[in-house]
């Protein structure tokens, strides 16, 4: 990619310039702490490059190919590297248009020092020139970290997590960078999964253990999860994160959550009014949680999980068959923001949604509230278009110069560069505005703010 890849004039250039050597917080992402913690060098550029990365999976998926090439380290044993690394070279090749194409060239040449098109011909040449400079520079994801100015690593962690990791990192007097976890409770939520390894009810009785508490009904839970957030925020956690395929309406009357929760313990599928009261129950506890600790609080809507049955059979989650659902009705989040705010207990909260068309109304809804905002263009949004457009979004509907900024929300190291390509967005983008003199103010000052100060200066404020 060319030094000027994205920026189509000398103020976006200039603008580009002032923020590509700031630091990044990255405030959400799914990284393993184990991987960080043990800074094992990588030992092959497919490994690093395939082996977490389900956008590149889903893309050899759409060009055919077998998916024992694509998943190998999951499905299959004996599958060889060159071979997987060709197949993903061959996909790539043919993406026109797809920011994967953009990322891949980004990767290989901040990484690897290589400015040669990826194909299915030069792959090879392409793997073992990668593959020298992992040999000589041991890079590990330590290193990859430290590169890129990474500052704060936030993992995101499931409550009866015992955080193990983040304590040996915390403990060792390490500081190039902070890794601390971010509160997902998405497993306490979801008691209608039944039928997942261990249930619903092994996975509470091992919270409990982790708590050292038996929980037996609501109260005894909202308390495991008190102590639970509590041993998180000792780490430093400053974010919490809800990303169920699911959005509670205001109940009904005759909705029960403390029935949702015994009749999942006993194994049983909870009624949908039940079940949607349990879940109103949580989010309104949840956010008050986050309130009284000042933990911002993420939530992800228009989400479907695991839609290849066959596929999440052989693999499991995390294996690129998740898509979009349907929109979450914007009522059903004013009426849980209101609740929160009029009970004097709404945290700081981001909003994101995989739905391009429920970015604006939730935008709008966001504008209500103090504190709340619209976030980053999230997952399949996460491209050249989807990023410009949720930027002109919230430049509509609010104040730029607050949005929050980039996130990697990935299981691959590499993934950083997606800052720096949103970053050159952004750039082009507000030099636009400038160019057209639609806007004359302090345009370095918004590119500072929306490409890390904003959430720098939230990590790094001392918790009241």
């Amino acid at each position: 990619m060319r030094e000027d890849f994205l920026l189509h004039s000398e103020t976006a250039r200039e603008l580009y310039g002032g923020v590509r050597e700031l630091p990044v917080y990255d405030y959400h992402c799914h990284l393993s702490p184990k991987e960080i913690w043990e800074d094992r060098p990588f030992p092959d550029v497919t490994d690093m490059m395939l082996d977490h990365d389900h956008y590149k999976w889903r893309l050899m998926r759409s060009a055919g190919i077998p998916e024992e090439l694509i998943t190998g380290h999951k499905s299959s044993v004996g599958i060889l590297k060159q071979d997987r690394f060709k197949a993903y070279a061959y996909a790539l090749e043919g993406a026109a248009g797809n920011p994967l194409y953009h990322w891949t060239h980004m990767e290989l040449q901040e990484f690897f020092g290589i400015d040669d098109a990826l194909t299915a011909d030069n792959a090879a040449s392409v793997r073992e020139r990668a593959n020298d400079v992992l040999r000589e520079t041991e890079l590990s994801p330590r290193a990859v970290l430290k590169k890129e100015r990474v500052k704060l690593v936030v993992t995101t962690d499931d409550p009866a997590d015992d955080l193990g990791y983040h304590k040996l990192l915390s403990g060792s007097g390490y500081n190039d960078f902070a890794m601390t976890p971010a509160f997902r409770p998405d497993r306490v939520l979801m008691l209608n999964k039944i039928g997942t390894p261990g249930g619903f009810k092994g996975y509470i009785e091992h919270l409990g253990q982790v708590c050292g508490a038996e929980i037996y009904n609501l109260d005894t839970l909202k308390e495991a999860l008190e102590r639970r957030i509590q041993a998180f925020c000792m780490l430093g956690c400053r974010f919490a994160d809800i990303g169920i395929p699911y959005f509670p309406q205001k109940p009904k009357e005759n909705g029960s959550a403390e029935r949702a929760f015994l009749s999942a313990l006993r194994g049983e599928i909870p009624d949908g009014e039940d079940f949607n009261a349990y879940l109103w129950d949580m989010f309104l506890f949840i956010g008050k949680l986050c309130h009284d600790r000042r933990v911002l609080l993420q939530l992800h809507t228009s989400v479907a999980r695991n839609v290849n049955s066959s596929l999440f059979r052989k693999l499991g989650p995390d294996s690129g068959i998740d898509c979009v659902s349907d929109p979450v009705p914007v009522r059903a989040v004013t009426d849980l923001l209101d609740a929160l705010e009029s009970s004097g207990a709404l945290p700081e909260m981001i909003l994101y949604t995989l739905d391009p068309g429920s970015a604006e109304p939730l935008a709008i809804a966001a504008g209500c509230f103090r504190g709340v905002r619209l976030g980053a263009a999230w997952w399949f949004c996460d491209h050249l278009a989807g990023i410009r457009e949720t930027l002109e979004i919230y430049a509509r509907q609010a104040q730029l110069s607050s949005f929050f900024g980039m996130l990697t929300d990935s299981r691959s190291f590499l993934s950083y560069v997606r800052h720096d390509y949103f970053r050159r967005i952004a750039a082009d983008l507000i030099a636009e505005w400038v160019d057209k003199g639609e806007y004359s103010g302090n345009a370095s000052s918004v590119m500072e703010k929306i490409s890390c100060r904003n959430a720098m200066d939230y990590c790094t404020s001392p918790r009241l």
